[in-house]
């Protein structure tokens, strides 16, 4: 049988409960956009009549509704009986699933790290090898994804366990393209570029850019992200992976230095609205406002995927706003790194249909029928970028395409303490006029006592 699914965001979004008993959507014709034969090639290879699949995860909600729109035609294509359950406190759940012993077939972890403690306590199948050269050629950035997934078995050995699923960018800039236009500014492809365009706008009696770290208790995460994408683009990406498990010390001078470029855009008064010493108090969730009012706050706001949530209500996409890639420097030749973050599917309770869901998920379809709906971008070189329900959504995804290297967001890969406690704290002594030296020492006294 050949499927057809509409594109409409608000019909797709109507899935709820089980995916098995979902009633599939289809469209009155043909809609060409969606990869359909690989559907049908999936289904003539897999089935799993009477098993039962159990998957948990972390998307409650809209976002549960909208997988459970993908997993009904797993259901459909195989027979499997399908339950996903979302809980907003999956970390501790599936850990204590895990050790009671009746955990569910597949765990969809937010973060890497919890999922390479599990599999090192025996807690993860690992997946296919075969599946780690099928990323490694069908992902952009391939050996990046690979890397994220690839974690130390109870044995020591390492084999890959996590297929990244559903992405999110958080090497963005915001801006207003009719103030753009107005000022005769173009779009900086280079980090050169955007320093000269963040003086250039000074020059012309303006403010360049609105940045916000406050967050209530998790003030100064904001600036995690900046020093994060800077040394993506300062440093080898090996310099950022030794950094985040501090085989390079935080007070190493190559950190050093990314804080440093950070308070160039942070520390200046003349760049930043409201001055330097508004920006640790500015909620990062007002911080972009300065793009909306006239005159402008400001021309530009550094922030990932999700904060046009907090835009003024009505605001549009290639109207009220744009964005573009945080440029990489020219100098220093690394390429397009991207920085972000995702989720990743894991077989926690192994079985033929766990393994289908593998499977299924390296088709074009799994992936077209969410980006169909929203909230969801993938590496996957194959896709048809026309199933997007948005023009800002397919834009972002192009970036991540381009990346040449992913490496996911550094201070929810390290230790709570550090990543979600001094880092944030020490950046916000930053800002406020503390020296960089001091804070990166700062941070690395306290890891070194967590030892």
């Amino acid at each position: 049988m050949k499927l057809h699914l509409t594109a409409s965001a608000a019909a797709l979004a109507l899935f709820a409960g089980s995916a098995a008993a979902q009633d599939l959507l289809f469209t009155p014709g043909e809609d060409d956009a969606f990869n359909w034969d690989s559907f049908e090639a999936f289904a003539e290879a897999h089935d799993f009549s009477g098993e039962t699949l159990t998957i948990t995860g972390p998307w409650t909600g809209l976002d549960a509704q909208m997988v459970n729109a993908v997993l009904a035609y797993f259901a459909e294509a195989t027979g499997a009986d399908v339950s996903y359950t979302g809980s907003d406190s999956f970390e501790q759940d599936i850990v204590i699933a895990a050790q009671a012993g009746s955990p569910p077939n597949i765990a969809v972890f937010p973060q890497p790290g919890l999922a390479a403690d599990m599999a090192a306590r025996g807690f993860l199948s690992a997946l296919d090898p075969a599946t780690a050269d099928w990323v490694q050629e069908n992902y952009s950035a391939g050996e990046s994804w690979v890397d994220l997934g690839t974690y130390a078995g109870p044995d020591g050995e390492d084999a890959l366990y996590g297929f990244f699923y559903k992405i999110d960018v958080k090497s963005l800039v915001w801006y207003s393209p009719e103030q753009f236009d107005e000022m005769g500014y173009d779009i900086p492809e280079t980090m050169e570029e955007l320093l000269a365009l963040s003086e250039q706008i000074v020059e012309d009696g303006g403010t360049p850019w609105c940045i916000g770290l406050g967050s209530g208790e998790a003030t100064g995460w904001p600036a995690t992200d900046w020093v994060e994408d800077i040394l993506l683009r300062t440093q080898e990406p090996e310099v950022y992976d030794g950094w985040v498990d501090n085989s390079v010390p935080f007070n190493d001078e190559r950190i050093i230095e990314a804080i440093e470029i950070f308070g160039t855009f942070a520390r200046n008064d003349d760049w930043v609205q409201g001055g330097a010493q508004a920006v640790a108090t500015t909620d990062f969730r007002d911080s972009p406002a300065g793009l909306f009012s006239f005159p402008p706050g400001c021309y530009m706001h550094k922030q990932a995927s999700f904060i046009p949530t907090f835009f003024p209500e009505g605001s549009e996409y290639g109207i009220d706003y744009e964005f573009f890639y945080f440029p990489a420097f020219e100098e220093q030749d690394l390429g397009s790194p991207v920085m972000g973050a995702g989720t990743l599917f894991a077989i926690t309770a192994d079985s033929p249909a766990a393994r289908g869901v593998i499977e299924f998920l390296k088709t074009p379809i799994a992936h077209e029928l969410w980006m169909a709906q929203s909230g969801f971008l993938t590496p996957y070189l194959e896709v048809n970028l026309d199933t997007f329900s948005s023009d800002s959504l397919r834009a972002m995804n192009q970036i991540l395409l381009d990346a040449t290297t992913f490496r996911f967001d550094g201070s929810d890969l390290m230790p709570g303490e550090i990543g979600a406690g001094a880092f944030w704290t020490g950046m916000v002594d930053f800002v406020t006029g503390a020296d960089a030296d001091d804070v990166a020492q700062m941070i690395q006294d306290r890891w070194d006592a967590m030892r």
